[in-house]
């Protein structure tokens, strides 16, 4: 058996918890991350990569800003630059129903620092000739762009790993308690944990973590779907997203458009998912009829990937209400990949400080469980499976 002593033991390996064991290394703290998989390899590594704060909550906005600010940083802080294009967002509203929407979300969150711009009819068909359809207009939010997950999610491991922390990946935790000290941990392959804080950052795998200590969060598992096409000649210059729903797409510097707005389906193994024939062919229909460009486009392949979605579409970011040092993140309903860097920050935050300087009292995990007046021990056990933590 395999002993190891940490400051901090994070379980889940993808973006959210790669990110806080790099801050947290940086911080001097000593690290484990551990992964049922490889890291990144699910939905952090598999997304759209839409890094946009347009649309988001205004509770999310400063957590989002706050990323923000690392995303052009990239090379600095990870080695590379993931891609990272700021494109600028542009969200299209199909009817005036959603221009009004829109609207009014731009009036809620002015002041917050996304300089949203809102386009008419008019003016949309001539800056944006390449978008066909009868659209009523949209907004623009200049400085978010995109960048490529694949590449990302998996440098922040790795950057973490170089910075000193011990990166286990297909390596499922099986069981975690709270010990007298800290926690317990044991994981496959006879691997022994002892550390004083617990970070849960296991995606679509996080509620059976919580549930162990007491906090039920309504956690539903989706399958994102996305299609990538062949490379084509440059037309797409921002990334776009549409109010309501349905569709997305950017293209990168190669030419690939990827588009996606459809969700998979689960196989017989619940970790794992793929798209459907159905949802391939509406994604590519409603892409074509907004993108003529697309039109005779070739779609090389279509992917899914396996999240955690909360009740109210808000992320859980914050410590336990049941457990002293047990600080939970996950239920990022599929926006998780631009905050994700921030989130990080913010998770090193509270193990150093107990607080963060980025407020996320509304991420707090009590809105769904009742606060407790005592701290009660848990544990979990799960069976071994082949899927990967987020």
């Amino acid at each position: 058996m395999s002993r190891l002593d940490k400051d901090v033991a994070i379980i889940g390996g993808g973006l959210v918890g790669s990110s806080a064991a790099l801050a947290l290394r940086r911080m001097g703290l000593s690290v484990v991350l551990l992964d049922k998989g490889f890291c990144g390899a699910q939905a952090s590594g598999v997304n759209y990569g839409g890094v946009r704060r347009q649309g988001r909550p205004p509770e999310q906005i400063a957590l989002s800003l706050r990323a923000h600010a690392i995303w052009p940083r990239l090379k600095d802080v990870i080695g590379i630059d993931g891609e990272f294009v700021r494109s600028g967002h542009l969200k299209l509203a199909r009817t005036e129903a959603e221009m009004a929407s829109l609207e009014a979300y731009a009036a809620r969150v002015a002041g917050m620092g996304l300089d949203l711009e809102l386009v008419g009819h008019d003016q949309l068909r001539e800056r944006f000739p390449w978008i066909a359809g009868d659209i009523a207009g949209a907004s623009l939010c200049p400085g978010d762009g995109h960048a490529n997950p694949r590449l990302v999610s998996a440098a922040f491991a790795h950057a973490a790993r170089r910075a000193g922390a011990d990166v286990l990946e297909q390596t499922p935790v099986l069981h975690v308690e709270k010990a007298q000290e800290g926690f317990h941990l044991s994981a496959e392959r006879g691997i022994d944990i002892r550390a004083r804080f617990v970070i849960n950052s296991a995606g679509a795998w996080a509620g059976r973590f919580a549930d162990a200590f007491a906090e039920q969060v309504p956690l539903k598992t989706i399958y994102p779907s996305m299609i990538v096409t062949e490379p084509m000649g440059s037309f797409m210059s921002v990334n776009i997203g549409a109010e309501g729903g349905g569709i997305y797409a950017r293209q990168v510097e190669r030419g690939n458009c990827i588009v996606g707005g459809m969700r998979g389906e689960a196989i017989a193994d619940v970790d794992f998912s793929r798209p459907t024939s159905a949802g391939a062919i509406t994604i590519m229909s409603r892409a074509a009829a907004l993108f003529p460009a697309l039109r005779h486009a070739h779609a090389i392949r279509f992917w899914s990937g396996t999240e955690g979605e909360t009740a109210d579409r808000n992320p859980v970011i914050g410590f336990s209400r049941t457990t002293p040092n047990l600080i939970h993140a996950f239920g990022f309903s599929g926006a998780g990949f631009q905050i994700a860097p921030g989130v990080g920050e913010v998770l090193a935050e509270l193990v150093r400080d107990g607080e963060s300087r980025t407020p996320i009292q509304s991420f707090a995990i009590d809105r769904f469980t009742p606060a407790e007046t005592d701290f009660r021990p848990g544990s979990v056990s799960e069976p071994t499976t082949r899927g990967t933590s987020k």
